[in-house]
């Protein structure tokens, strides 16, 4: 309420008096003050000497009724003080709508006249929710700037801004690296690993308090090298070999998604070194002058010669000596002479009957020898054999004995003669004149493409099944007759129900090749029974988007012929088309046969270009972001970006390098009822390899008599024997001079994929033999050995069958969308989230990786959008028989990073009704 009069207007209230004397002195003034919600403030003023005091608001005088007034003496000066109050409501302040906020200032009188105070402005006090700016997370490196902007919400008064991080203030004043002081902001000067957390704004003042959005800070830190060690010793022994050095990343690690490492782990140079050479002696010296000891002396020396290099000394005397007076020296002070004539004579008499029956043995054993070599040269000496000479059934002709060194073995150094032998891949028999007649003809002759006989001496047949001959030798035009149209199809089709074995399930090589129609879901592609597969993850192809996906193993005379030592270690595998772009990498398994071990093989990706050239995609240990390689014991996992031909070559470094073959027998009766082939292959040990054998087997009528055999083979230059023991004496016999086998090393070790194949046929004395019993050894020379254990009936509906495949997939060569994974869409969403995520304790998809036993080549998962994703699409390439969930979930627990557990997910939530094996489930 006013009492009249306006801001410019001096007059006084009418009961105010007008006398002289002192000027009022304010000894209180009225501040400013600020409304809280509907509270009303208070506004006092005190003077001295003051006969009256009233305020006046706005410009108007506050009515004298709302004033609350004091009065009081000074007791220093005997002046009259007086204090007055007014009251200001929120609704005052509101209603008032001037150029300025809402003051007020107070007026005292006293007899010489008026004193005015300072003037007071009123507020309605408030603070809004919303922040103009709210801090926004950061990931910095250690030692780098930190800065979080905060703009308070506004307010009246203006709010005081307060930093909390983890929920605890942060005094700048006990933290010289921290400032707070700047325009609200929140800035570290040099980050450490403890700045990582949670930083929230807090805005206050005299109405409430505001949090603004917490801001998360990570401080990472980028993996360092260490320092190289020292450069191993030689892994040769003698010769080249190579050396190598490694270096870790850690120094420092990479911590909070720092980024790894950049560059290669481990390096390697090749190395000489000096092969030890041992001694051997020299030739005997003259013998000495006779000593008074009747004795004398002759030495050699280790110089012949000397140990180097660490090589053996000689064994043996470097002396010695012997009597020198032949009998003539004084023993027992007695002449040599004397000593009892008897001993002499007995002597003598057992020398001579020695020599007599040393005598009668090496006549007998020349008799012998001499009767085994005519034999042999009139039996075998022709040059045409008889088709039962070979073994199966398979006619070959024109050939010569070859009769050079030991014609029991084959020579290691010495390739089989193959110029003019040519195999057909049926049985033979010639049971009526037709047959005869059909001999000549020129269809029988033409060689078929899949197996071919490699012959040296005579019975000595070595069979290697290919698609196409691997040597071509001149035929004669009058060894293979032309002109007569008449199939072989004609004779083979009269006995195909007695040499032909059902295998039906087993794929044709022609149906070596899978495909389907892949959308966003992604999939898999598996060629049944070759260990090859093809698994494109979900997402990988764009949404709305689809393709026809193709994953074949080409032929097995693969476009890549290897250099040197180098051998290809799998199946050639193409995958495409070839213009489909992924936006995630895939993964393509393929096969290998190397013992794994990276100080014995050098392993190579290779890729075939459009111009038909093969080029290196990367080495297994090198460091590279471009594509991974995680090889297995059996099979290597390869993520890429693109399709193609690809292939894995081996290149031995030592010769402890070991390629391992799979040995399988297979038998079948021959055209002559009395006879049985066993075939022995030696192949690469992946399934691939073996689907080609079985494939060849089914056409020949094969029957797998044993379980296959893995036999490590060394790349250390020495020949596979293979020999057939034990057979029963009186019931089966093998012809001569065939039951031992020699292949040369650079046969088997340069086999490219074609697998080797030896054939042996044995003869029963009567149709009544119905069983088989006998060995099959397959060694390496000064190496590994397999023995097979041959225990069959030769009769087919009496025979067990072995089975041929672990994993039999050929029910499922295609899957699409989540029935293609082991781990459910919604599980693996989660597990991706939690691990991408950068966490102090380094908990992350790092961790992840290593308790998926991925340790090498982390920086290819740090570029991909999602390493938890590649890393779990990794693991379903590598588990895709057993989808073992469980350990899976029990690295998850360890890492401590989720509470779920495997057996919390039902086998509702993996309804995959097409498998035919148990799968635990979960996440």
């Amino acid at each position: 309420m006013s009492v009249g009069g306006n801001d410019n207007s001096e007059a006084l209230p009418e009961s105010i008096p007008s006398a002289p004397g002192t000027l009022p002195h304010f000894m209180e003034e009225p501040d400013d003050a600020y409304i809280i919600k509907s509270n009303p403030i208070v506004l006092r003023c005190k003077a001295m000497p003051a006969m009256q005091i009233f305020f006046k608001c706005n410009g108007e005088w506050v009515h004298q009724n709302e004033h609350v007034s004091e009065e009081s003496m000074d007791e220093t000066t005997g002046l009259k003080v007086r204090e007055v109050f007014i009251n200001v409501t929120r609704q005052q302040v509101e209603d008032f709508h001037g150029p300025e906020d809402y003051w007020c200032q107070c007026v005292a009188w006293s007899h010489l006249g008026t004193s005015k105070s300072r003037k007071a402005s009123v507020r309605i006090a408030y603070l809004r929710k919303n922040f103009e700016q709210d801090p926004q997370g950061k990931e910095v490196p250690i030692e780098g700037m930190i800065v979080l902007h905060c703009r308070p919400p506004e307010g009246v008064p203006a709010a005081e801004v307060e930093w909390l991080k983890n929920e605890e203030p942060i005094d700048s004043n006990l933290d010289e690296n921290i400032d707070t002081r700047a325009d609200h902001n929140l800035i570290i000067r040099q980050a450490r690993l403890s700045d990582s957390g949670n930083y929230t704004c807090m805005a206050a003042n005299i109405v409430a308090k505001r949090r603004s959005m917490s801001a998360t800070v990570v401080v990472y830190v980028n993996g360092g090298w260490s320092s190289w060690t020292e450069w191993s010793n030689c892994n040769a022994r003698c010769g080249r070999g190579w050396q190598k050095r490694s270096r870790t990343c850690t120094n420092p690690a990479p911590l909070n998604g720092g980024a790894f490492c950049e560059g290669m782990s481990v390096q390697k140079i090749t190395c000489t070194s000096l092969c030890p050479v041992d001694g051997n002696w020299e030739v005997w010296s003259e013998w000495s002058v006779c000593s008074p000891e009747c004795e004398h002396l002759r030495v050699r020396e280790c110089i012949a010669p000397a140990p180097r290099n660490g090589g053996k000394y000689c064994e043996g005397l470097s002396q010695e000596s012997e009597n020198c007076t032949e009998g003539l020296c004084i023993q027992d002070k007695k002449p040599l002479h004397e000593i009892k004539s008897q001993n002499i004579e007995t002597a003598s008499d057992i020398a001579l009957y020695s020599g007599l029956g040393a005598a009668v043995i090496a006549v007998a054993v020349l008799v012998v020898g001499v009767t085994l070599y005519r034999r042999s040269q009139s039996e075998y000496g022709v040059d045409v054999i008889d088709s039962s000479a070979l073994t199966g059934g398979f006619q070959t002709f024109n050939f010569k004995t070859v009769r050079q060194g030991n014609s029991l073995l084959l020579n290691s150094s010495m390739q089989p003669d193959l110029t003019v032998s040519r195999t057909y891949s049926g049985p033979i028999c010639l049971q009526d004149p037709m047959d005869k007649e059909l001999m000549t003809e020129s269809s029988l002759f033409n060689p078929l493409s899949d197996i071919k006989v490699k012959v040296q001496s005579s019975f000595m047949v070595s069979l290697g099944v290919t698609e196409r001959a691997e040597y071509h030798g001149k035929a004669h035009s009058g060894t293979f007759p032309h002109g007569n149209a008449r199939g072989f199809g004609t004779i083979q089709a009269r006995n195909k129900a007695a040499y032909i074995q059902n295998l039906s399930s087993i794929s044709t090589r022609n149906e070596l090749k899978t495909t389907a129609i892949f959308g966003h879901l992604g999939g898999r592609l598996v060629v049944p029974n070759t260990g090859v597969s093809l698994l494109v993850p979900h997402g990988a192809i764009p949404e709305e988007s689809s393709w026809e996906i193709y994953l074949a193993i080409n032929p097995r005379e693969s476009s890549l012929q290897p250099e040197g030592p180098d051998v290809l270690l799998g199946p050639e595998v193409t995958c495409g088309p070839s213009d489909v772009s992924v936006s995630s990498p895939f993964a393509l398994t393929i096969p290998h046969c190397a013992e794994v071990n990276s100080e014995h093989w050098n392993i190579h990706l290779k890729k075939r270009t459009q111009q038909g050239k093969w080029e290196e995609v990367m080495s297994v240990e090198e460091e590279t972001t471009s594509c991974y390689c995680l090889l297995d014991p059996y099979a290597c996992h390869i993520l890429l970006n693109s399709f193609g031909t690809y292939a894995l070559i081996g290149e031995p470094i030592s010769e402890c390098a070991v390629r391992q073959l799979k040995v399988a027998v297979f038998g079948c009766l021959s055209c002559n009822s009395l006879d049985y082939n066993l075939r022995v292959y030696c192949m690469d040990n992946t399934p691939c390899a073996f689907q080609e054998v079985v494939l060849d087997e089914r056409l020949q009528g094969g029957q797998l008599l044993d379980e296959p055999k893995l036999l490590h083979f060394k790349g250390n230059t020495f020949s596979l024997q293979i020999s057939v023991l034990d057979i029963p004496p009186f019931l089966w016999r093998i012809k001569p001079f065939t039951a031992c086998q020699e292949v040369p090393f650079s046969r088997v070790w340069c086999s490219n994929q074609k697998p080797l194949h030896c054939a042996f046929s044995l003869e029963r004395y009567t149709p009544a033999t119905t069983q088989l019993s006998c060995k099959i050894c397959v060694r390496q020379v000064k190496g590994h050995e397999q023995i097979l254990q041959i225990q069959t009936s030769i009769l087919e509906n009496e025979r067990e069958t072995i089975a041929f495949f672990a994993h039999d997939d050929s029910n499922f060569p295609a899957q699409m969308g989540a029935k293609a994974f082991k781990i459910p869409y919604s599980i693996r969403q989660r597990i991706c989230a939690t691990f991408d995520t950068p966490n102090a304790k380094g908990k992350d998809w790092q961790m992840l990786a290593q308790k998926n036993s991925i340790s090498r080549n982390l920086s290819y998962f740090a570029t991909q959008s999602s390493p938890s994703a590649v890393i779990l699409d990794l693991w379903e390439a590598r588990h895709q028989h057993d989808g073992d969930l469980d350990s899976l979930a029990c690295a998850l627990e360890e890492i401590g990073r989720t509470h779920s557990k495997i057996s919390d997910i039902t086998e509702t939530e993996i309804e995959e009704p097409d498998f035919n094996y148990s799968r635990q489930n979960g996440l």
